[in-house]
């Protein structure tokens, strides 16, 4: 077994406990909430209607968006509630209208010799309508856990431990076993759980079945021991464990997930128990570390510049900075660290090649072409106020602007599949891939200056600050260039890159 796989494997159970933790809350919220929604729709038509609009509507929103709404609405909080929260509104729609098919499809002569042997509506209701209409109901329920399963994956991007950890990270630092462990174990749990619950379902459809007695009574003692099992890892997975003392974040790309192993292994180092929550978006990290859920990460002047103040215009590197930091410790009452000691720019960059072919050296050359170009970029620039300032400052705009994962960004402007992308100044890609950076002569790209970001509250501890400090202002550009070189294009595992920093630092002493 090689290194990389035992690495992952290792993960596994920390990883797998917190996605069946995630999925078994969020199918019983669901079932919960959805079976009793469904009868209500069945016996008030007049809701009927409204109801499964509703529950259709939700299941159109993209589940990214679904999850960023929700965290917005706790006020920036992370971790497993936004992530509940998401699953059940997704698990709704197969579960309400399953439960309305099968009320429905009970056969009105069975309710009516029903009535007339003196029935209640209230006992029609829970000993013959939902006794016959219970196997459907359990097929809503066996689809509805097919996908929260799948869909438990994203709860990585609101810091909630799940098989979406192995995913995000192994798509960000090209670990293909990291990938495939959490794809397979993500199958592997979805198969089970569908396993299980169409034994309920044959259960139900076979319960007065005399001729299936037999079988009946081993599906029986099958499903309620997988049950039992399913239930009792979950309640072991709510007991109280030791608390971190510190929770590091990071957002979703290979620089942040080094940084973010550093800052651990750095407070791990003065005896500190440490939690990391990485693949976070820019917004979520920020609040989250403003609320003090998250105590620390690697944030950037421009970052905060532009999509937090609002500021369009670039006085330059330093003033930057010496706002930024003002801003985020005067409004948010977090403490700036210090500055990592590198740049992360966003620069526009071409194959070589392609720029000797278009007489291509900075962006103003691409003014006359930029019309006829192909551009990729990460999940968040185009939308980003930094792609705003350099389309008016140089008036260009392109044929098509695609978004790609960051490693698949790569991978097709080497491809050819794009002209042009928005690299990172600090990426070993760059030269990996024989890129050429184009100047920027308008000074429209803002100065990314990394800092250690942490929460007010964290702060107030003085080892953990000194031992935060201890980081700052220590990694050169150069230095961050080779650790982000051995993820991305040497395609080793993090815990190299992170043990490559700390040597670095350590050197200089």
């Amino acid at each position: 077994m090689n290194d990389n796989l035992r690495e992952q494997l290792l993960l596994l159970p920390a990883y797998l406990e917190g996605h069946l933790l995630l999925t078994l809350i969020a199918l019983g919220l669901g079932i919960s909430v959805s079976v009793p929604l469904g009868v209500l729709a069945n016996q008030q038509p007049l809701l009927k209607r409204p109801l499964l609009v509703f529950v259709s509507v939700l299941q159109t929103i993209p589940s990214v968006a679904i999850l960023a709404l929700t965290v917005a609405a706790l006020g920036g909080r992370i971790g497993l509630l936004p992530a509940l929260i998401a699953l059940l509104l997704y698990s709704m729609l197969p579960i309400v209208r399953n439960t309305v098919t099968g009320l429905e499809t009970v056969a009105e002569d069975v309710v009516e010799a029903a009535r007339g042997i003196g029935m209640s509506p209230g006992q029609i209701l829970t000993r013959v309508r939902l006794p016959l209409a219970l196997p459907v109901i359990i097929a809503g329920i066996r689809t509805a856990a097919v996908w929260t399963v799948g869909l438990a994956t994203l709860s990585t991007l609101v810091g909630a431990t799940s098989l979406g950890n192995y995913i995000f990270t192994g798509l960000q630092t090209r670990n293909l076993v990291a990938v495939t462990v959490g794809s397979i174990a993500a199958a592997v749990m979805a198969v089970i759980l569908d396993a299980i619950i169409g034994g309920m379902q044959w259960l139900a459809e076979n319960r007065n079945n005399e001729a299936a007695a037999g079988r009946y009574r081993k599906v029986f003692t099958a499903v309620g021991g997988a049950l039992a099992l399913g239930l009792g890892v979950s309640a072991w997975s709510l007991l109280p464990e030791p608390e971190a003392d510190f929770t590091v974040g990071g957002k979703g790309f290979t620089e942040q997930h080094i940084i973010a192993g550093l800052l651990a292994a750095e407070l791990e180092a003065e005896g500190f128990r440490v939690e990391q929550r990485l693949g976070l978006g820019t917004q979520v990290i920020f609040e989250a570390t403003a609320n003090a859920t998250v105590d620390a990460y690697l944030e950037y002047s421009g970052t905060v510049w532009a999509n937090v103040m609002n500021r369009g215009d670039n006085p330059g590197r330093a003033a930057v900075l010496e706002a930024v930091i003002d801003h985020v410790e005067s409004s948010f009452g977090m403490k700036v660290i210090g500055p990592a000691g590198f740049q992360n720019l966003y620069a526009l960059a071409m194959r070589r090649e392609r720029a000797r072919e278009l007489g291509v050296s900075s962006i103003e050359d691409l003014i006359p072409i930029a019309r006829e170009l192909v551009a990729g970029g990460d999940l968040e620039f185009f939308g980003r106020p930094e792609w705003i300032a350099v389309r008016d400052a140089y008036g260009i705009d392109f044929s098509q602007k695609l978004t790609f994962d960051t490693t698949l960004m790569y991978t097709a402007v080497d491809e050819g599949q794009v002209d042009l992308i928005t690299a990172y100044t600090s990426d070993g890609r760059i030269a990996h891939f024989d890129l050429l950076v184009l100047d920027d002569p308008r000074n429209a790209m803002l100065p990314y200056d990394g800092f250690l970001l942490a929460s007010g509250e964290a702060a107030r501890n003085p080892v953990f600050t000194a031992a935060l400090s201890a980081v700052a202002g220590r990694i050169s550009d150069e230095i961050m260039r080779e650790a982000n070189r051995i993820v991305d294009v040497e395609g080793r595992p993090l815990s190299d890159a992170v043990e490559y920093l700390r040597r670095a630092i350590r050197e200089m002493d």
